[in-house]
Parts: structure tokens; C-alpha cells; sequence
């Protein structure tokens, strides 16, 4: 097993910067205290390796992964890499130089530390993911389809494929306001962009008026006698609410709809 060393592997941030960095461990027979993205925030005794990112270097281990672990690993590494979990980069390199060792084997090593923080790390990725594939609310901007989410990984890859099969005649965009991240899907082209600042324009008088319909169908079909506040807590948590038509306004987010259409009225 390769030693650890007092050293912290400095990348790009990006996928294939991390297939680098675990290029450089194999190749270096170490792993890395600590794996940072960009330049240290902080005063550190240790040395900083600034690993850089090589498409040949990046690839020698993508192709590996999927031949001398399980194509299964690879997906693994893939969502864990969306994920939101702590130390994710030093995770993903512990892990693989495990899977390598031991091959698919690793996927039943469940007791060990590095797998079940893997494990754990991706069960919550894509089951946020899945979540949102109905919690999206989508609105129409002049024949556009457009959503907001906040989620707490990187989703948008993961929903990319749903919503374009779904929507597949449709022009569309979902914006991850919390990593900067949209998915767009525009005259059949699907495209995720990054780093970027959106923000929805002012709805319409006539989406206003469908968002209230919409409100209104989800408190007719509300039976009294069952509600259960903690069992819809449960199903549908409170930090996807604020970004969901027919919840805004319990949480205090909406003003009277009435006031609004008759100001955008005036307006017009």
C-alpha cells in the first residue's frame, strides 16, 4: 500500500484533474494528506504539489477504472465526485487505490471506512437527484421552460437525461442556483454550463394566473382530515420548498396574488 506524506495535492477542480492527481499518487507511491482545489486558504507546514490537469494522464486512469475494478466503481466515482461530501477528492483517491488493490471486490467491502463514506456520500447525491425529478417547477417565458433549484450536490448531470427524454420537444433550462450550474436543452442540443449567474426575469400576467391554478389544484385534491405535516416533511423536506409554486406561499414567500396581477396589469 502506497504511504502517506505530509503533502497536499492542489487541482483544477475539474474530473479530469482529479484522474491527475490520482495519476501522481500511484505514480509517486503516496496519498496525500489532503487534496485542495485552487491555491491554500490557509497557512499550511505542509508542502503543496500544484497537480496539473493532462488529458493522456487523466484518461490512462478512466480507462482503468471500468477494466481492472467494475464499470459499477466507475459510475461510483463519478457521483461521488457530485456529491457534497467532506474531503470527496481524498475519498475518491482512497478509494480507488483500495479498488485497485482488490478490485471488485471492493464493492462488498462495506465495512471499511473509505467505502461506506463512498457509499454514504452517493446514496445521497442520487437520491437528491431523485427527489428533484418531481419537485422541479417549471414556469413559461414566452415559450421557454424555465426552473430554479438549490440542491446540496451537483445534480444537474444527474437529471440531465430525465428531463430531456421527458421534455424532449420542449426548450428548457434548469439553473443550480447553489453551484452556478444550468442544464440547458435547446432545439435538441443538451448543454451544462458552468460558473455562470442567472436570474428568471418577472413572470407574466398569464403565468401568474396558471401558478395560481396550480396552487389551487394542489389544495383541492388536500384531504383535511389526513393531513400529516411531519409525514409531508418526511417526503418532501422544507429546503426544496421555497422553490416549489404551490408551497412558496406557506412559507411566506408569495404576496397576495391578486395585488401582483393587478400591478403588472397597471404596468402594461
Amino acid at each position: 500500500m502506497p504511504y502517506r506524506r505530509d503533502v497536499i495535492y492542489s487541482y483544477d477542480g475539474s474530473f479530469e484533474g482529479l484522474m491527475c492527481c490520482v495519476f501522481e499518487s500511484f505514480l509517486k507511491k503516496e496519498i496525500p494528506s489532503e487534496i485542495i482545489v485552487g491555491e491554500p486558504t490557509q497557512i499550511s507546514f505542509s508542502e503543496v504539489r500544484t497537480i496539473e490537469s493532462c488529458h493522456e494522464k487523466a484518461e490512462r486512469v478512466i480507462r482503468a477504472i471500468p477494466i481492472k475494478i467494475s464499470p459499477f466503481s466507475f459510475d461510483t466515482v463519478r457521483k461521488m465526485f457530485l456529491s457534497c461530501a467532506e474531503n470527496k477528492d481524498l475519498l475518491i483517491l482512497e478509494f480507488l487505490h483500495k479498488g485497485f488493490r482488490y478490485g471488485r471486490q471492493i464493492e462488498n467491502m462495506l465495512a471499511d471506512d473509505t467505502v461506506n463514506a463512498v457509499n454514504k456520500a452517493v446514496f445521497h447525491c442520487t437520491h437528491e437527484a431523485h427527489l428533484l425529478k418531481g419537485f422541479i417547477r417549471f414556469s413559461d417565458y414566452n415559450g421557454y421552460l424555465a426552473a430554479v433549484i438549490e440542491p446540496e450536490n451537483k445534480v444537474i448531470p444527474l437529471l440531465a437525461a430525465h428531463f430531456t427524454d421527458r421534455f424532449r420537444n420542449e426548450n428548457f433550462l434548469i439553473y443550480d442556483r447553489t453551484h452556478r450550474m444550468a442544464l440547458i436543452y435547446f432545439s435538441r442540443r443538451t448543454e451544462i454550463a458552468e460558473n455562470i449567474d442567472f436570474e428568471l426575469p418577472a413572470a407574466n400576467a398569464e403565468e401568474e394566473y396558471y401558478r395560481e391554478l396550480w396552487k389551487c389544484f394542489y389544495r383541492t385534491i388536500g384531504i383535511k382530515e389526513r393531513y400529516n405535516p411531519r409525514c409531508r416533511m418526511n417526503l418532501m423536506p422544507k429546503r426544496f420548498w421555497s422553490n416549489m409554486t404551490e408551497m412558496r406561499d406557506e412559507l411566506g414567500l408569495e404576496e397576495n396574488y391578486h395585488n401582483r396581477i393587478a400591478e403588472k396589469m397597471k404596468k402594461e
